[in-house]
């Protein structure tokens, strides 16, 4: 199955065809107790086992400051700015998959260069869509997101199915507001330029969509926050 943001390859009709009419954006996670923790739950996907193996994150995450992450890429080192107020769930489980080294020797499997949406897809073990944690969480929305250029958000496969998937806007991504936003690029997006100068090998979607012609190689995740 692909993520929700690529159901056709006509970019011209994606935003129509990402969220069905109707569909419910769900709140974010519920504070508990002072306002400074979230709860959250990882819910096991049996069907779905994890592509390494990692420990379910703890059922509470902080909902305030900032997690710094940095993607060690073979194209070079992009830096991220997370809030932990906007998504403390996502935010939490991305934490805990770098500090497990999920996301470490991974490569980013898609990239997308159209009018309509320009993003680098990462967080896959072993192709595009192909090896998650082996759980999923809800999503952290309020229905007023945008994903301007050096936006951070999580993939996912429909409503409340986050895992380990995320993407980077290089340029454009004008979808409808159903996915979780991590956070922002603060230093690197001369190295997602280069990615895309580099090329798409076409996929399915069409010529602007697949595999970049020059493998994306994420050698390590760093955390700090």
């Amino acid at each position: 199955m692909r993520p929700r943001w690529t159901v056709t390859a006509l970019a011209v009709v994606l935003a129509a065809a990402l969220v069905p009419a109707g569909t419910a954006q769900a709140a974010p996670a519920a504070p508990a107790g002072g306002g400074h923790k979230a709860r959250c739950e990882f819910r096991p996907t049996p069907e779905k086992p994890p592509a390494k193996a990692v420990r379910l994150p703890r059922p509470t995450a902080p909902a305030r400051g900032d997690v710094h992450v940095v993607l060690d890429t073979n194209f070079g080192d992009v830096a991220i700015e997370m809030d932990r107020r906007n998504a403390p769930c996502a935010v939490h489980n991305f934490e805990s998959l770098a500090r497990q080294g999920f996301y470490d020797r991974t490569r980013c499997w898609r990239l997308t260069n159209s009018p309509r949406l320009g993003v680098l897809q990462c967080g896959d073990i072993f192709a595009a869509e192909e090896g998650g944690p082996g759980y999923e969480f809800d999503d952290e929305l309020t229905g007023k997101e945008t994903y301007p250029r050096g936006t951070v958000a999580m993939g996912n496969w429909g409503p409340d199915t986050n895992g380990s998937q995320f993407f980077l806007v290089h340029s454009r991504a004008d979808i409808p507001p159903a996915y979780t936003v991590l956070g922002k690029v603060t230093r690197g997006l001369s190295v997602l330029d280069r990615i895309v100068k580099g090329g798409i090998t076409p996929g399915p979607n069409g010529p602007n969509d697949g595999e970049p012609t020059e493998p994306v190689k994420i050698h390590r995740v760093s955390v700090r926050g």
